[in-house]
Parts: C-alpha cells; structure tokens; sequence
C-alpha cells in the first residue's frame, strides 16, 4: 500500500469513527428528550386531577356535597328569574349568579371525585332542601312553584327576598367550613363564597329598596 492510498484509508477511519461517536452521543440526548415527552404528557393528561389537594376529613366532604345541592338550587332560581324578571338589574344578577356558581359545582365535584366520595350527600336528596336552608319558610321546590306563579315586580321582590336567604345559607354552610373543614382548596372557596355571596346580599338588599 503506497503513502497516498495509507493517508486516504486513514482519513476513512477517522471520519467513521468521529461518525460513530456522534451517535453514541445523540442516542442518550434522544432518549432523554423522549423520556421528558412522554413525563409532559403524563403530567398534561393527569391534570384535572393532580391538582386537587387530597387530604381532607367528614367536613369538607359535607361541605362540598351540601354546597352542590345548594348551588343547584341557585341555578334553578336564577334561570327562571333570567326568564322572568321584570327588572334588567334583576336578571343581570340572576344571569351572573347562574354563571359563577356553574363553575364551582364543577369544581366541587371534581375534589369529591378525587377524595373517593359520593357525589351527593348520602340518602339522596330524600327529605332534603337545597343546602338545608328554607327560603322565606319554603322548600326549594315550594319556593320554586310560588316564583312559577308571579310576575312583574312582584316576581322580582320574590325572587329577591328568596335569593337573599338562600345567600345567607350558603355564607352560614361556608362559615362551618372555615371553622371544621382542613383541605385548603375547600377552605379557599369557603372564603370566596362568604365574600361574593355578602357582597350580592348587599346588592339584593339594595334593589329591594328601590322596587
């Protein structure tokens, strides 16, 4: 073999094995780029339900199956107000209680979902008004049927008089879980429902007086 044929066969070797080398270089980069592919994507389809802070006891249970039946029951009123309500504040209110209380049934029942518990309070709502709060002395089915029968301005302070002790039930169940409840997910919405609901008390409290 002559210094020319020895020099290219050489040369040959050297790039095959720089060649080699950079591969066995990018293998574990590859590998390692896959890995944190697939931790995203885990981490990505899990996400409903890794942040839902487990630890919690009996109250924030209750807490969060009453307040449920009890949001429920908001819905029910305030979409019928939304068709009924002779005021526009009126239905303004009733259109954005609908909207807020939508959102944190969902949640609530998402945390129930992740703690392993029911969904309802136990015994179905059998004997059960909404959240346990009467309405001006009335079940939620009953105040529901006299607010079916009303109209105009009547409709309005009705309706108005009840959401108003509905509100005051819910800030009453909250207060309960401030006091008993642990998971600081059902405490933080404890905390929010007090703040929104007294504040739509106060607004309520105010149409009343100018009806």
């Amino acid at each position: 073999m002559n210094l020319k044929t020895r020099i290219a066969a050489s040369g040959t070797a050297v790039v095959l094995a720089l060649t080699l080398a950079a591969c066995s270089d990018d293998a574990p980069e590859e590998t390692g780029a896959t890995a944190a592919a697939t931790t995203s994507s885990q981490t990505q389809t899990s996400e409903g339900t890794a942040d839902v802070e487990t630890a919690h006891n009996a109250a924030d249970t209750e807490f969060a199956q009453m307040m449920i039946v009890h949001h429920e029951g908001a819905i029910e009123m305030a979409d019928l107000a939304v068709e009924k309500a002779d005021s526009e504040d009126v239905r303004s209110l009733a259109e954005g209680i609908s909207a807020a209380q939508g959102p944190e049934i969902e949640e609530m029942t998402s945390w129930l979902e992740a703690w392993g518990e029911e969904t309802s309070p136990m015994g179905g709502m059998e004997g059960m008004d909404h959240g346990g709060m009467e309405m001006e002395g009335m079940s939620q089915e009953e105040a529901m049927q006299h607010l079916e029968g009303l109209s105009g301005t009547e409709f309005d302070r009705s309706f108005l008089e009840m959401m108003i002790a509905h509100h005051q039930g819910a800030v009453t169940m909250a207060q309960t879980e401030l006091e008993e409840g642990e998971n600081p997910q059902a405490l933080e919405l404890a905390e929010k429902i007090i703040a929104d609901q007294e504040a739509e008390i106060s607004e309520m409290e105010q149409m009343l007086a100018a009806l």
